[in-house]
């Protein structure tokens, strides 16, 4: 979450910023990030921060000043006097935050303006039409490469340009602002580079990839349909979705994850899903029901986030493991079910680890950390799920980590083999990745080479064994013989290849 100095109280978790040039006080300082930075670079660590470009919070400095009347700084945000223009936007326009207050504006009696506020009521957007804005954020964006910040998350880029008549996302505007900050960066600080934060449609978060925009972009695609692929225990859309989605611009790359600090967003394209079948709207209603326990045989705890009682569609929050079935197999103390939830989280931990580009690993998700409930004795944290996987971090659960009898143990030193095993194998360098067809939708499986360095990695998304026929992993240019990597062991399939329940195999030729 950001580090910098906002509100008490309502903040959006850090991202209604006060000031980009101080550190919450809780935190530290300014020049305790700038050694930090220091020291992370000394172990070939890259500092990345969080820079909220499309909004402050109304506590910071340029909104008080609009507050106070400064017409200067009114111009910063986009204000209105009356209903006309926002009613205006509206219609084009869909809720972001439906929970939090209805449309994307917000009315301030002080000064008797409508101001645009896409997310919370206490975060102003941003008026890029307005040069000085752009210049202003530039001097944050460049202060903060000062203090050693190497990668910068451009959070909600998608939302930096509004125009009449538009959903106001996306627009090439936003483009053109992240490609200026872009190219002053490569002369001010160009060791520094951009995360786009895009959770919108897949070939839209495909717009923002590029090495005069953002080099580095989550994929939040990949993370929706690996939770899509455990709920239905069919992988073809997954797959399809890879196949024509995961190839980006030389140079750049994916940051893959299972969870983050927000909610799970169902931001799979239409398309993707009615083509085997889905009613995509239907679809993903059923994914909340299943992720918030309200399916029967559903193995997950979570909860609906921003909820929309008129279509029903919401996203879901809760940490990985509550996700994947540990808490409720410990709750119901069932040793089958927690076995085959803590296989589940190293599953789609394994894919992101293996697919190429960036892993991401949650904090607290390599311990099996569970749902925090007792969030919502905050008042500030009232009605946003979110906070049950935004928990402070159990130092005496991390103790655990090397007892493999606890889920802790189970799913930290199954993270290490992953990680120790991509670090070892070439094939997982820089090279590609080849989505195939395993001729059993219940299988995901990829190639990734390096030359002459090639892994075959497949992932069973179902709680039974699966087989796929020996001949077809000779037709992709297997052998009868091979090692997993992963479980250390070698494999001889002359007829067929056994698969446990949700199990990642990483094949490879016996040398």
């Amino acid at each position: 979450m950001p580090p910098f100095k906002v509100p008490a109280g309502d903040n959006d978790g850090g991202y209604a910023v006060s000031s980009y040039r101080e550190i919450d006080p809780r935190l530290g300082t300014t020049e305790d990030l700038a050694a930090l930075a220091t020291e992370l670079r000394h172990h070939g660590i890259s500092l990345v921060l969080d820079f909220i470009f499309n909004h402050t919070s109304d506590e910071h400095e340029w909104a008080q000043q609009a507050l106070a009347g400064d017409k200067e700084y009114q111009a910063f945000y986009r204000m209105y006097p009356d209903r006309e223009m926002p009613d205006a936007f509206e219609r084009t326009m869909p809720e972001v935050f439906t929970e939090d207050h209805p449309g994307a504006f917000t009315y301030r009696t002080r000064i008797k303006k409508w101001i645009w506020t896409t997310f919370h009521t206490y975060q102003w957007d941003l008026n890029y039409e307005n040069p000085q804005v752009f210049n202003r954020m530039l001097e944050e964006m460049l202060f903060l490469a000062n203090q050693g910040v190497e990668i910068l998350r451009l959070d909600a880029v998608a939302f930096i340009w509004k125009r009449l008549g538009t959903n106001s996302q996306n627009l090439p505007e936003a483009h053109w602002i992240i490609q200026a900050f872009n190219a002053i960066a490569s002369i001010a600080a160009p060791a520094m580079v951009f995360k786009s934060e895009a959770i919108v449609h897949p070939d839209e978060v495909n717009k923002y990839i590029d090495m005069g925009e953002c080099q580095l972009s989550y994929n939040p695609q990949l993370m929706a349909l690996l939770w899509e692929a455990l709920a239905t225990r069919d992988t073809r859309v997954l797959h399809y979705a890879m196949g024509h989605r995961y190839t980006i611009p030389e140079g750049c790359c994916w940051v893959n994850y299972v969870r983050c600090h927000d909610d799970i967003g169902w931001t799979f394209a239409n398309d993707d899903v009615q083509a085997f079948g889905f009613d995509p709207d239907e679809h993903r209603r059923f994914l909340t029901h299943f992720y918030t326990g309200h399916f029967d045989g559903s193995f997950a705890h979570g909860a609906p986030f921003q909820e929309d009682p008129r279509t029903g569609q919401a996203r879901v929050s809760g940490t990985c493991s509550s996700l994947t079935g540990i808490e409720k197999a410990l709750a119901e103390q069932d040793d089958t079910g927690l076995e085959l939830a803590v296989r589940r989280t190293l599953l789609i931990h394994g894919v992101i680890i293996t697919m190429g580009g960036i892993p991401l690993i949650y904090l607290s998700d390599e311990i099996a950390t569970l749902n925090e409930y007792g969030y919502d004795k905050d008042p500030a944290k009232v009605g946003d799920s979110r906070w049950l996987h935004r928990t402070q971090f159990d130092w005496e659960r991390a103790e655990q980590r090397r007892e493999l009898e606890s889920p802790a143990g189970h799913v930290y030193q199954g993270l290490l083999r992953l990680i120790q095993l991509r670090g070892q194998n070439l094939a997982f360098a820089r090279g590609e990745t080849e989505f195939v067809q395993t001729g059993n939708k219940q299988v995901f499986g990829f190639f990734r080479s390096n030359g002459q360095h090639m892994v075959f990695v497949l992932a069973n998304f179902s709680e039974l064994e699966q087989r796929l026929e020996a001949r077809r992993l000779r037709q992709m240019g297997m052998r009868k013989t091979m090692v997993d990597l992963y479980a250390g062991r070698v494999i001889t399939a002359t007829q067929e290849l056994v698969i446990e329940p949700y199990q990642l195999m990483v094949l490879a030729r016996v040398a």
